[in-house]
């Protein structure tokens, strides 16, 4: 009976560690997202902007940029993290599948 709850847990970590591993997946998906919008908004400051009202918009753009900056690192961060997280998970099951 012993044997059986040992299969039961390895097969619940091993459930947590593909459950880790997408959701790695999903970050580093949203991680793309945010380089991509990071890149339009450089390109959108890159345009030569003449009226106040395009330099406001401008300076505008240039606050949100930082915000996408830092809303990178924090997602950079999480997906470390959550990687670590998917290694120890697999480690746990004795398996290398957690080893993202």
């Amino acid at each position: 009976m012993g044997s059986d709850m040992t299969a039961a847990d390895m097969a619940a970590c091993m459930s947590r560690s593909n459950e880790v591993q997408q959701l790695a997946a999903r970050l580093e998906l949203s991680l793309g997202r945010v380089e991509k919008v990071l890149a339009g908004v450089r390109e959108i400051q890159l345009l030569e902007w003449q009226s106040p009202a395009g330099r406001a918009y401008r300076n505008s753009v240039a606050l949100q940029e930082v915000a996408l900056g830092r809303a990178r690192v924090r997602l950079e961060d999480a997906l470390a993290s959550v990687r670590r997280h998917a290694q120890a998970v697999g480690a746990s099951a004795g398996s290398p599948a957690g080893r993202y």
